[in-house]
């Protein structure tokens, strides 16, 4: 059975499928026919960076998540250019909006058909799509809170014909929470341990989740990637600082750290959330207060987000396992200067732990569709502060 099922865990699936029975796999071996209830989602992330559309297959059959196939599937630049100015702009046309929102749509169903051709399964083997959609404004704390993510999920789920979970964070606003960030329940589900441990996640923006066996806490610390994103793009044309190399060329600057660690939001008490619209272009081209080489601001922006990252977990721990993941996990300069800052925590990419680092987010929103479709109730009063238990995520 164990050669059976590694030969299904590889791919080679004929899907048989009757009604509204679960997805069988079928495999032939002589003259036996073995069927095997499978228990497939499909889980789709476009982060803050804009960069690609990660789509991951995870395997449920056996209770506990199993990534069976991942690709980044690209965005058109065109798309990008439009999706960055919905970002920048004051003001945006509803004909505009609801052109892009279904055209990214159409790309997220793309991608899923991409993913089922990589791992040769049909449309039918699968349960659900989980799909987080793209942040395009996130705004928990005005007068009334809000959170907009695009790419219609009726058209993902008209495309591929699957059944689409999406609108993950406005349920959690309407009970009080900030919709954000939610990973951390996933964090938990895969990482508790009897030992404390810090999940990091080094997005667009950076997340921690502190686990112990009486403490569970989650929020945004700031900018992860987004800044070094943003800054590199402006000076160099380029998506992202490979390996942080840039930024290594260049000087911390201490008069420019200093400005951009007297935001408030570093010393704003959880549960708290952000996003691009607040920690962008604009936001450090205010706090230049001189001419600086674009290296040095670079590196200096590389250090604020390792060292607001530090100090939020100290504030929360003094010592633990600190597991990294996210697109920040390759970025070698930051990871020196977080562990710099954290000399007293045990640092590893939770690759070592066989959660892939760049896949995790894509794999928690397949999760997430499998708990929706399950009805399940998530409490997350310490994570996001709402009121009471809610379902994340609308069932399309």
């Amino acid at each position: 059975m164990a050669m059976w099922l590694s030969w299904l865990e590889r791919g080679t699936h004929n899907a048989e499928v009757g009604g509204s029975s679960p997805p069988i796999a079928t495999i032939s071996f002589s003259s036996t026919i073995i069927k095997i209830m499978t228990d497939y989602f499909i889980g789709l992330m476009s982060g803050t960076s804009i960069d690609a559309i990660d789509a991951v297959l995870v395997d449920f059959t056996r209770g506990t998540p199993q990534q069976r196939c991942a690709i980044a599937h690209p965005i058109p630049t065109a798309l990008k250019q439009r999706l960055h100015a919905l970002y920048h702009a004051d003001s945006v046309e509803l004909a505009q909006l609801g052109q892009i929102d279904r055209q990214l749509g159409e790309l997220f169903a793309e991608s899923v058909f991409a993913l089922l051709q990589h791992s040769q399964l049909d449309a039918s083997m699968i349960k659900a799509i989980g799909s987080h959609g793209q942040t395009i404004f996130h705004d928990p704390n005005s007068e009334f809170p809000n959170s907009l993510q695009i790419g219609c999920p009726h058209t993902i789920r008209q495309m591929t014909g699957i059944t689409t979970v999406a609108d993950f964070r406005r349920g959690d606003i309407a009970a009080g929470g900030q919709g954000a960030p939610i990973t951390p329940i996933f964090h938990r589900e895969i990482f508790q341990s009897n030992q404390a441990s810090v999940i990091l996640n080094i997005g667009g923006i950076a997340n921690i989740t502190y686990l112990d066996k009486d403490t569970f806490i989650g929020f945004d610390t700031g900018p992860g990637n987004t800044l070094l994103d943003h800054w590199i793009k402006q000076h160099q044309d380029k998506d992202y600082d490979q390996d942080g190399r840039w930024a290594s060329s260049g000087s911390i600057q201490s008069d420019l750290l200093d400005i951009c660690l007297s935001d408030p939001y570093f010393k704003k008490s959880y549960p708290k959330s952000t996003g691009r619209e607040y920690f962008n272009l604009s936001w450090v081209e205010n706090n230049l207060s001189r001419e600086y080489a674009p290296e040095d601001v670079q590196a200096t922006l590389t250090e604020l987000t390792a060292i607001t990252i530090a100090n939020q977990i100290r504030d929360v721990t003094s010592a633990c396992d600190l597991i990294i993941c996210g697109g920040g996990v390759h970025n070698e300069f930051l990871i020196a200067r977080l562990k710099h800052h954290l000399s007293g925590f045990a640092c590893r990419s939770s690759e070592e732990l066989g959660v892939g680092p760049d896949w995790i987010e894509a794999i928690a929103f397949a999760w997430f569709a499998k708990q929706r479709l399950a009805n399940k109730l998530f409490d997350l009063k310490t994570i996001t502060g709402s009121e009471t238990p809610v379902h994340l995520g609308v069932v399309f």
